[in-house]
């Protein structure tokens, strides 16, 4: 495959030669600057387990222990504590099973991510001046190479364009398999699945902290530009340019850039799927038009702007993230953050489902296998290409 490549890593070394003379002749060394110092990320706290009933939370409907919300119903549910894996999360007797077709790609052929990376065993340190910033003087320029993985049902047919929707943090069998029992039931449309690797490392300073965090329509592009194509050429297969029948999924980060790609380039895609989406102030480097990075999602953007046609799925767990990391800006509470987005989208009169999962972590694959299938359908409602 043209594309494919094999990253070779080159250490960079530096090579310093000293002539000694006598111990009375010789100088003393100038004294050096230090860098400045970088916090090493301390381990992450515990998360608080928090009751989906708590003051100020929206209203929910409790679920009995072990069902999941229809796929026709809008608004706030709480699921578990038990999750147990939905049958469609196996694979299904007679069900047509898709192709997987798998490709890489290299930072050096990409215009939109050259490749940055964060030195190991750093982090940043907040700016005294305004705990919202973190500052990080340790990412670099660095090359990455990133899978794809391209799900292909058994009955899509050649030459028709055809829904799509793209994953982050891929690749992800379980949305492959979730997909082979859905399309058998005709439960969601005939759809190429396209699961996207990061470009390595988290949060401030990395890869993949530049594409999922940054509030911009730039993630968006580049999967238009740059994987799109290649999709199409790998698989043998033609996408729809139509942004009602294209979604966009994704867990922590990776779900806040699956919103991201619909808000800004709502001309590309109208549906969301969302697990434990890094709602908070993530974004490096810092950006005055979003200060708290996607806080901004339910702190401004939702509320001060007209409502767009984006039909959004989300879930959070009652020990997901609080405070992961040495800021201290109040905007890194990943239950509050998905507790304001259900607010700001019901009040916006936003097409959601909501869903506050006991006895669940920060992207918990228990829950992932319950729910799945049932968010899959829940999303595509109201499709019209069936």
């Amino acid at each position: 495959m043209t594309n494919a490549c094999v990253l070779t890593a080159i250490g960079v070394g530096m090579l310093a030669s000293l002539t000694l003379a006598s111990a009375q002749t010789a100088a003393p060394p100038a004294p050096s600057t230090p860098p400045p110092a970088q916090a090493a990320q301390p381990p992450r706290p515990t998360p608080p387990t928090r009751d989906p009933n708590t003051a100020g939370f929206v209203a929910k409907k409790a679920l009995p222990d072990g069902t999941v919300p229809p796929a026709d119903a809008n608004g706030n549910f709480v699921i578990g504590p038990t999750h147990t894996p939905a049958p469609e999360m196996a694979v299904q007797d007679g069900a047509p099973q898709g192709s997987i077709v798998n490709f890489t790609m290299n930072s050096a052929d990409s215009k939109t991510y050259p490749g940055i990376a964060r030195d190991p065993g750093t982090f940043g340190t907040p700016d005294p001046a305004d705990p919202a910033k973190l500052i990080v003087t340790t990412s670099r320029p660095a090359p990455y190479t990133r899978r794809v993985a391209v799900y292909v049902p058994k009955q899509y047919v050649p030459g028709t364009a055809a829904p799509f929707i793209v994953g982050a943090d891929g690749p992800d069998p379980l949305l492959f398999t979730a997909l082979d029992s859905l399309i058998a039931q005709k439960r969601v449309p005939v759809m190429i699945a396209i699961s996207i690797g990061n470009g390595s490392g988290d949060a401030q300073g990395s890869q993949r902290g530049l594409e999922y965090d940054t509030m911009s329509g730039r993630y968006a592009e580049f999967v238009e530009t740059e994987v799109l194509p290649l999709v199409e050429k790998q698989a043998h297969v033609t996408l729809t340019k139509d942004p009602d029948a294209r979604a966009t999924m994704g867990c922590s980060s990776g779900a806040a850039a699956a919103l991201s790609m619909a808000w800004y380039r709502n001309d590309l895609y109208h549906r969301v799927l969302s697990y434990s989406g890094t709602y908070v102030n993530q974004q490096w480097p810092s950006n005055p038009e979003t200060p708290g990075g996607a806080w901004e999602f339910h702190r401004t953007l939702i509320p001060n702007s007209p409502a767009k046609p984006i039909r959004i799925w989300m879930h959070v767990g009652d020990r997901d993230l609080y405070n992961p990391n040495v800021m201290r800006d109040d905007m890194h509470d990943w239950v509050v953050a998905n507790e304001n987005m259900a607010r700001v989208l019901a009040a916006k009169g936003y097409q959601y489902q909501y869903v506050f999962a006991r006895d669940s972590g920060h992207c918990d694959r228990a829950v992932k296998q319950q729910t799945l299938p049932n968010a899959l359908e829940w999303v595509w409602k109201g499709y019209k290409g069936r």
